[in-house]
């Protein structure tokens, strides 16, 4: 006899709690108030706008250290949630169990290519990182952000990031 499927709600609630408490692990995601819309497996970060966030005030723009950490945040974040999908779908994690002390490492910035392609308005913006290839020592990755229109990117990135080992510690 198969057993019964859980409620869906119950699936999004613990996904949403495991979710949580990956980005509650870097306290610098709460300091420049970036937030999380989670869909399935899909992530798009959103950095909510606060006037302390603008480099240039004569235009206004968005500082480029804000803009590099942000797209930097997302793909770390994408990277680790990847990693925690998969542990907690596998049934390998108890998700209603994680705690920040019990998460696994995230992975280490290699290096982070960022490409300004226009100046980021006083406004929300918004990231999706994609994947490009994910091993056991290494992954590659790529980051997009836009404000008002997905189309009109204002910035992008490329890294590279050293994945922790299964034995938690860095090679």
């Amino acid at each position: 006899m198969r057993q019964r499927p859980e409620p869906m709600q119950v699936v999004k609630e613990r996904r949403d709690r495991a979710l949580a408490t990956l980005v509650a692990g870097v306290p610098y995601i709460q300091f420049l108030n970036i937030t999380f819309d989670r869909r399935g497996d899909e992530l798009t970060s959103v950095l909510n706008f606060d006037e302390t966030i603008i480099g240039n005030p004569m235009l206004p723009a968005i500082h480029g250290g804000v803009t590099a950490a942000f797209l930097e945040t997302t793909a770390i974040i994408q990277l680790g949630w990847q990693a925690l999908w998969e542990e907690i779908e596998g049934g390998r994690v108890d998700a209603d169990a994680l705690q920040p002390e019990t998460l696994p490492r995230l992975p280490k910035t290699i290096d982070f290519t960022v490409d300004y392609l226009r100046s980021g308005l006083p406004r929300d913006a918004y990231a999706r990182a994609t994947v490009n290839r994910s091993g056991r020592r290494y992954a590659s990755v790529h980051v997009e952000a836009w404000q008002d229109n997905r189309s009109r990117l204002f910035a992008q990135a490329t890294g590279h990031f050293l994945m922790p080992s299964d034995s938690g510690s860095a090679e």
